[in-house]
């Protein structure tokens, strides 16, 4: 009885934590989606991607998640260009783009 109760607490746990992480994904597609419109570049494939997870403390001293999304966008149409999407918990820390060629 014992181990069925520690199963469905470490399967629930386990949910709890991917259904967390769906979230924000969602949080960083959106802040991506934004931010690529606001520079009038365009964003390709319409994901982000999860590249990393670490746990790291906020400017109040608590322990958060962080998580680091990648994503490709375009300024011209012809070239791909990299980015990344940086969360702590469900915030967004930080969305950064590499230099790309602008038409002016």
């Amino acid at each position: 009885m014992l181990d069925d109760l520690i199963l469905i607490a470490l399967l629930l746990s386990a949910y709890l934590y991917w259904f967390d992480g769906q979230q924000v994904k969602e949080v960083a597609f959106k802040a991506v989606r934004s931010h690529c419109l606001n520079l009038e570049v365009q964003m390709l494939d319409e994901y982000v991607a999860l590249n990393s997870i670490r746990l790291r403390r906020d400017h109040a001293g608590k322990i958060r998640v962080q998580r680091i999304f990648l994503f490709e966008f375009s300024s011209t149409g012809n070239e791909r260009y990299n980015g990344v999407c940086i969360m702590l918990g469900q915030q967004v820390e930080a969305v950064r783009m590499e230099p790309y060629r602008f038409e002016g």
